[in-house]
């Protein structure tokens, strides 16, 4: 978008429309991240979970923190930096931005500090004890010294700071001891440096049946003698640094591959964004880190308690099963044990749904391993966004390319953070004979997709599989994501067609069933609100419920608020970010936002359009994505979007998943028309939409259990009567 006056309206590139750029139009982007994060935290403070749950939740929102610096705010900064006053939706410019994001982001970390002061206290009950080095006597003290010796001590490098010594390189993320030191036979004064290397684990555990962990930073405090023999020890500080980690791609990049083995290299030494500094870091050597680290538009923070709270994970895996989650194992999908465990024969039969982690990934690994095993099957095409470390879905690929089947992975390269790790997939699948594609350089290629050409007695025969999440074994355990499997040929033929605009740059004519972006996918959604609208305008009922991660779309938003004022009801579950403003007469009076954090992450993405007729219902178009409302999303990836034709499946979606997620009321939050989230107080029977699909893992015979029980509220048909 061009750099416009906050008050002129501005018409969207891809709609006829127009909407107004201003703050009482729009929330900030990047303010409601951090309003997302702070959910996250609140989270930590939320006795229903178990402690070492809730301390995972404030682990969580430290790691999140530290990508949005690396991402977010460091391009923030690179925008202030060349002088670019190019506004966002809601009026602001970069420095302006910039200014907002280090109030809150201030507001924020100081919560953090609050939550984990009561957490060590709370963890102290149940003998879990985070002391420092010093707080130690005994055997204990000197079980601790031996390893500091044996363990800690030979990994150490003390590096002068002074005029004849250059100032070192630190890593991202890198936590650093500061050092001032008084030499015992001349009262010389000098000051070191002493990086904490990555591979030391940031939080010692002491032998014994109590836990006790001391921070590391605090061991190396202690036995600074050890160190620095002959000095005596006049201050001593910690610091953290975050360094610009975001990849552009530039568009003359011709190889890819050579480009992002080169670009990785660059981003390890991007620049210093933000520094934070614990309590013992004294006025002079802030100073110092300043002139060394810290450039134009770049923050620093003072931490008083714990720096680098994103390392609390390694707490959270100590062994007291009592104080997390009761353990969750997801079942197989009945639908595919019926048919003996055949994939392609389940599929033939009927559509199926699948609905991750409370059923399991591994049908997904198990689609792709019998594609692999099996002679009949002549290719197979898939799309590989994050695929993991471990990944089985690659080793299924190898296999398959090995047993002469002809194998196409499109690997994209872009996927923020894990470039290095499909650097690497992508090696190992040529290798085996995997025609490997990286898709286009200024796109993104997020659709995830499987194709399985299979040759039967009638002729070949297509399987796809469309998911609203990554082929991620992991992150599939505690995402919550759609899998949708289907032999229809409408599906298998517009798949192709996707597959070949990746490939070979051939864009499809015609689509039968689904839609792509960036061609197809930004006007068919509008045009689906304009239905809505124009139900709603012919005395037909009118109704949008939508749940995705993110809503950010000025474009799309302005059509909602269209919407909105026709009288069309609409209930959106925005996870994270939302740019939209509900709840403010005359411009967004009908729609309703709430977010949910819980157990699991939200992450599937689901819109659906009343037709004509009150949501739930059977006319309902209904629709997976694997895309958010985003101008990324919309303009610069391949996604698609594809609609359930088939009833079961569309049941399944509609009237049990999209409606859980509406009514729950036990992890779920109000968008208000400030800004501000309150978070929803639970009914006298409380529903948790976690506990209930832990409970009923499997939707399949289960379609209208929820939509129809008269003892939950059909939300928006409930408030249409109220209007009238």
């Amino acid at each position: 978008m061009e750099s416009l006056d906050p008050q002129a309206p501005v018409s969207s590139q891809n709609e006829d429309m127009v909407y107004e750029t201003r703050s009482d139009r729009y929330f900030n982007r990047e303010l409601s991240w951090l309003a997302f994060n702070t959910r996250v935290i609140e989270e930590a403070e939320n006795s229903s979970h178990p402690l070492l749950e809730q301390l995972r939740f404030l682990s969580i929102s430290g790691s999140n923190l530290d990508e949005f610096f690396m991402v977010r705010f460091a391009g923030l900064v690179g925008q202030f930096r060349q002088n670019i006053e190019e506004q966002s939706a809601d009026g602001l410019t970069p420095k302006q931005q910039l200014l907002a994001i280090g109030d809150s982001s201030e507001e924020l970390m100081s919560k953090q500090q609050k939550v984990w002061s009561n957490l060590v206290s709370a963890l102290a009950k149940e003998d879990i004890h985070v002391l420092l080095a010093t707080d130690l006597d005994g055997e204990r003290q000197a079980w601790l010294k031996q390893h500091f010796l044996d363990q800690i001590f030979p990994v150490l490098t003390p590096q002068a700071l002074d005029p004849a010594h250059p100032f070192p390189f630190i890593p991202n993320k890198g936590l650093s001891l500061v050092f001032d030191l008084v030499r015992q036979s001349d009262g010389q004064s000098i000051r070191e440096l002493v990086m904490i290397p990555s591979g030391l684990p940031r939080f010692i555990r002491i032998p014994g049946k109590i836990a006790t962990y001391i921070a590391v930073e605090s061991v190396i405090q202690c036995y600074s003698d050890q160190l620095f023999p002959g000095y005596d020890v006049t201050n001593t500080g910690l610091f953290r640094i975050i360094r610009d980690s975001d990849i552009e791609v530039e568009e003359e990049a011709e190889d890819l591959v050579r480009y992002f083995r080169s670009a990785i290299k660059r981003r390890r030494r991007g620049d210093v964004i933000r520094l934070e500094m614990g309590p013992g870091v004294s006025d002079n050597v802030v100073t110092l880190l300043r002139e060394n680290l810290l450039s134009e538009g770049a923050t620093e923070n003072r931490v008083e308690g714990l720096v680098g709270i994103s390392d609390l994970d390694l707490l959270v895996e100590e062994d007291r099963p009592d104080l997390k989650f009761t353990p969750y194992s997801p079942r197989f999908p009945e639908r595919i044990r019926e048919h003996g465990g055949d994939c392609f024969a389940a599929i033939r039969d009927k559509d199926i749904l699948v609905h991750h982690p409370y059923e399991s990934f591994e049908v997904v690994i198990e689609f792709l391993r019998q594609a692999a095993a099996d002679p009949d099957v002549v290719a197979i095409k898939q799309t590989l966004y994050r695929a993991g470390k471990q990944s089985a879905v690659i080793r299924a690929l190898i296999d398959a390319a090995e047993a002469g089947k002809s194998v196409t992975a499109i690997v994209e390269l872009k996927a923020r953070f894990d470039e290095e790790q499909n650097l690497y997939w992508a090696s190992a699948l040529e290798r085996a004979g995997v025609q490997v594609v990286y898709g286009f350089i200024e796109w993104k290629t997020h659709a995830k997709i499987s194709m399985v050409v299979r040759k039967e007695q009638e002729g070949y025969r297509t399987y796809c599989h469309f998911g609203t999440g990554n082929y991620h074994p992991v992150t599939a355990k505690i995402y919550t994501d759609l899998s949708f499997f289907t032999a229809d040929p409408k599906a298998a033929r517009d798949a192709a067609q996707l597959f070949n605009y990746i490939t070979g740059y051939v864009e499809p004519e015609k689509l039968e069933m689904i839609s792509m972006s960036p061609r197809y996918m930004r006007q068919d959604l509008m045009d689906l609100i304009d239905r809505e609208i124009a139900n709603e305008r012919a005395g037909k009922p009118a109704m949008i419920w939508a749940k995705m991660n993110s809503l950010v779309d000025p474009a799309v938003i302005e059509k909602l608020y269209c919407a909105s004022n026709a009288g069309v009801e609409i209930d959106l579950v925005i996870r994270g970010i939302c740019c939209l403003r509900p709840g403010v007469p005359g411009m967004s009076e009908h729609i309703r936002v709430k977010s949910v954090v819980g157990r699991f992450l939200e992450h599937s993405r689901i819109w659906a359009f009343g037709n004509g007729q009150e949501l739930p219902n059977n006319s309902a178009s209904v629709y997976i994505s694997s895309a958010d409302w985003m101008p990324r999303n919309l303009d610069r990836r391949v996604e698609y979007m594809i609609p359930i034709t088939n009833a079961t499946v569309h049941d399944q979606i509609l009237d049990q998943v999209m409606v859980a997620n509406l009514i729950d009321d036990e992890q779920s939050w109000e968008l208000n028309s400030d800004g501000t989230y309150t978070r929803v107080t639970p009914s006298d029977k409380p529903f948790n939409l976690h506990h209930y699909f832990m409970t009923n893992p499997s939707l399949s015979g289960r379609g209208k259990a929820l939509s129809k029980n008269n003892t939950v509220p059909r939300l928006s048909l409930r408030r249409r009567k109220n209007k009238s």
